[in-house]
């Protein structure tokens, strides 16, 4: 997906550099740590991003969504210079999602701007900056309010390639684990620092920051579950107790009498109708029962301080599917230089998938060392 926090959280790096630093956990993969080592990113060009929204604005309405292709330039900043030019406050600017800076991307932005005429928004556009489209909406555009995104990715400096040609075929067969991106979690994993010391009482006034550390707390619980489980080996097996997602909601079903683990429900699983989740910590009573609840309290008893936290904060169980496999992904591999083309869902992470095709890196050529 997307920068998703990086740019708010740039700002703590220094502060977390003082604080207690968190290994960087090494994630469990699905399909094996890869041989290939690779570049991502060396260029904007090499990472470019297109939101789907998955709705037309309806052409009326006091709210102006303008589309934005950006270069170099974060999320945040465009919504400045789009508050100056309509000369209102930054409250009335509002997008669907944070995009990443070194990248291309295009994205949507609303402007609130109740009885007034349309602002000239030309003087924004240089060589980094264009404005594809515009139009009246009648609602406002909310953070999450997008279907999905498109990414086209170069991975450049390949080295030891011999199996990726394979590694593709089962991503676009199996999918991969759906990790929170590192971004997410700050410098060191500062963040999560951060959420602990505001667990422990550290007032935080600014909304934005406290729900950053909320967020990042709750991912890496999530994160810590799902590697678990892959761990275990059991990514891609229906347990006793497991909650699974209707594909393509957010709702989702226990295991139980009820709905009990049969060849129907087995179909079902094979056909991607449901599928496996992790946690999303909150208050009430963990959702998966039996077996399943067993592997995901292991999987999070040494972090029962960030568990309780969120509950304190007033979070409720939710659940995340545990695998996410990108839609209609193309390739093209030479040498040295893989090029990617796929579509993921909100909240999913373009680089989740980049991690199990390649190292980032250059790979030692002596692989015998």
């Amino acid at each position: 997906m997307t920068e998703q926090d990086a740019n708010i959280s740039q700002e703590h790096s220094a502060h977390s550099e003082s604080a207690a630093k968190i290994a960087t956990p090494e994630w469990a993969y699905l399909h094996g740590e890869p041989s290939a080592y690779g570049g991502l990113k060396r260029t904007p060009e090499d990472f470019k991003v297109r939101e789907d929204l998955g709705f037309a604005p309806c052409g009326e309405g006091e709210h102006i969504f303008l589309n934005i292709r950006k270069r170099g330039q974060n999320t945040q900043w465009i919504a400045r210079e789009l508050a100056r030019v309509a000369k209102v406050t930054q409250r009335e600017v509002s997008w669907a999602g944070l995009k990443d800076r070194h990248a291309v991307t295009e994205q949507w932005f609303g402007v609130h701007l109740p009885g007034k005429a349309e602002p000239d928004f030309s003087s924004l556009e240089n060589s980094d900056v264009q404005i594809l489209a515009r139009a009246r909406h009648n609602k406002k555009l909310k953070i999450g309010a997008l279907k999905g995104n498109w990414f086209e990715l170069v991975i450049t400096d390949l080295s030891h390639t011999a199996d990726l040609e394979t590694r593709l075929n089962a991503i676009a067969s199996r999918g991969v684990p759906n990790y929170y991106g590192d971004q997410r979690f700050g410098h060191h994993f500062g963040n999560i620092t951060h959420a602990r010391a505001m667990f422990n009482g550290r007032k935080v006034k600014d909304r934005t920051k406290r729900s950053l550390y909320l967020s990042a707390a709750r991912s890496y619980l999530f994160n810590l579950a799902a590697s678990h489980r892959l761990s275990a080996g059991l990514g891609e097996q229906l347990l006793a107790g497991d909650c699974l997602m209707l594909a393509g909601t957010q709702s989702f079903f226990t295991i139980n009498e009820d709905n009990p683990l049969d060849a129907t429900l087995q179909a079902r699983f094979a056909s991607d109708d449901v599928r496996l989740s992790a946690p999303l910590w909150g208050r009430s009573r963990l959702p998966s029962i039996e077996t399943a609840a067993q592997l995901e309290l292991s999987a999070l008893a040494e972090h029962a301080d960030l568990c309780q936290g969120l509950e304190n904060q007033g979070l409720k169980q939710e659940r995340r599917p545990l695998l996410l496999k990108p839609q209609q992904l193309t390739w093209q591999l030479a040498e040295d230089r893989l090029c990617l083309a796929f579509w993921l869902p909100a909240g999913s992470y373009a680089t989740s998938v980049v991690r199990e095709l390649v190292k980032d890196g250059v790979g030692n050529e002596d692989i015998s060392k």
